[in-house]
């Protein structure tokens, strides 16, 4: 039996269920360019770097980030996603893939990192869970780590529409998959002041970069 919530066993679920398909988003035309500026500039970011992907999911940007990074730890609570991320081609002997549960990361071990990336996991954390996380993820990361959050903006025509919103500002998509189901999953679009808020006292020099479909959140740690 799950000892997740029922919200983040959900969520484990509905990407379960999308892992085959999930890529398709990668091919929306609008989003090409941003998306081949993004992938060129993740390789220096994590250049010499030990970092912990949080949420790898198919592994879309592993072989970017991880292209001249000295260690690559792509984490992931999905084994039919981490089965997809594994079939990428990658730089070698630099990735390794870790089932974990991004809400403890108790898979860990002793393990510490001085990078980290997340990216289109931070619009999946509940408003009221989010500094909280943040938190847990900084203690696995050494004095002087870097940074890297990435996900959606909110674009009429090209994202899902917001079904609702709750009492904590949460909003809310509702998805249908190729199977005929229907998810309503959790998916937040912060804005600059609202994530720099929430990143906590260790936090330094934090960067937010806008483009048409996704933003970028680059900072330090004390």
């Amino acid at each position: 039996m799950s000892l997740l919530p029922a919200a983040d066993e959900a969520l484990r679920d509905y990407y379960a269920r999308r892992a085959e398909s999930y890529e398709l988003i990668y091919r929306k035309p609008e989003r090409q360019a941003e998306l081949r500026l993004i992938e060129a500039g993740l390789p220096a970011f994590f250049e010499g770097r030990r970092v912990l992907e949080v949420a790898c999911g198919t592994g879309w940007w592993t072989p970017f980030g991880a292209c001249d990074a000295l260690d690559w730890l792509a984490t992931d609570i999905s084994a039919e996603t981490l089965a997809i991320a594994r079939g990428k081609p990658l730089p070698a002997g630099r990735v390794r893939f870790l089932q974990a549960d991004a809400w403890s990361l108790r898979e860990l071990g002793e393990q510490r990192f001085d990078a980290a990336f997340a990216g289109f996991w931070w619009s999946h954390v509940p408003l009221a869970r989010l500094a909280g996380w943040l938190a847990l993820l900084h203690d696995r990361l050494e004095p002087g780590a870097r940074l890297l959050m990435l996900d959606n903006r909110c674009v009429a025509g090209s994202s899902t529409p917001i079904s609702r919103h709750d009492d904590e500002g949460n909003s809310y998509q509702m998805r249908r998959l190729d199977d005929g189901s229907r998810h309503e999953v959790l998916k937040n679009f912060p804005h600059r002041e609202q994530a720099f808020a929430a990143l906590g006292p260790r936090a330094r020099e934090p960067r937010w970069t806008e483009h048409a479909h996704y933003w970028l959140l680059q900072y330090g740690l004390a």
